[in-house]
């Protein structure tokens, strides 16, 4: 029988709760080709989060996936525009470094808009080890940054094997995996209990039942993070999934809230 939630019970009935902020720490904007996303621009998003109690999310650009100098500059434009509400991750392609170095050369002036770095390396087709990922690995390095990851189950660019590689390299970073090495599920636990800075994070894991539940029991839920990969995914389907998941309201905190404040206090601000 599944135990009874306090916070479950509020956010069915109001669609947002009180007292537990809900910060978001994967997110996109913008549009895509080849997919309607209806509510992929700032304006919309903003709205998306204040009806579901969402205090602050943490994006890229799409455009910065790919195009760095472009994506990145629209990112930074979004975050000034609603300070209350957004903060973007740096997204980093290694194959324009010549890009990174101009944007991190003004990172006194950037890290008022960006609290990290984001990597997509299977979309880049290089490997998160290669010598190419070296300059951002570095960088995240030694301010301390979170780095968020696209990792997934099977993929020889960024899964489980690649994530150890760099996670034993890289220590004072903190490694979001972003969908925790998805279908690999095992294999991402034992990441995070061999590594005290790596994290696991939720985006795609909550399409399959009964895996968040084993993530607390194993690892514990000051390790995991929250995240929805908005606006291709609903908030209240994602928060209604953890409300829903047979874990404590201490628990439910420490994921919805706690554990992105702990990580980047500035999201406070």
């Amino acid at each position: 029988m599944k135990r009874k939630s306090l916070l479950r019970e509020e956010f069915y009935k109001q669609g947002y709760l009180s007292d537990t902020p809900v910060y978001d720490l994967h997110g996109h904007m913008g549009p895509v080709a080849g997919i309607h996303l209806p509510f992929c621009e700032p304006e919309a998003m903003v709205q998306r989060m204040k009806t579901s109690g969402v205090r602050k999310l943490v994006f890229s650009h799409h455009a910065a996936l790919m195009a760095p100098d472009i994506g990145n500059r629209a990112s930074q434009e979004s975050v000034e525009r609603y300070p209350d509400f957004l903060r973007a991750y740096l997204a980093f392609n290694p194959h324009y470094p010549g890009v990174f170095h101009r944007e991190t050369d003004g990172w006194e002036t950037g890290k008022k808009f960006f609290v990290g770095l984001k990597l997509l390396s299977d979309y880049h087709r290089v490997c998160l080890s290669d010598e190419r990922y070296r300059l951002a690995w570095e960088f995240a390095d030694s301010l301390r940054l979170p780095v968020l990851l696209h990792t997934w189950g099977g993929s020889g660019y960024d899964g489980p094997e690649q994530v150890r590689l760099v996670a034993g390299r890289y220590q004072q970073c903190q490694i979001l995996l972003g969908h925790s090495c998805h279908g690999d599920w095992q294999e991402a636990m034992a990441l995070v209990k061999d590594f005290p800075h790596v994290y696991l994070e939720l985006c795609a894991v909550l399409d399959e039942r009964g895996i968040l539940e084993e993530m607390v029991r194993r690892v514990g839920s000051e390790r995991i993070i929250f995240g929805t990969d908005f606006p291709w995914f609903s908030y209240p389907y994602y928060i209604g999934a953890v409300l829903d998941a047979d874990i404590e309201d201490q628990d439910r905190v420490r994921i919805l809230s706690g554990n992105a404040l702990r990580l980047i206090p500035s999201l406070k601000d």
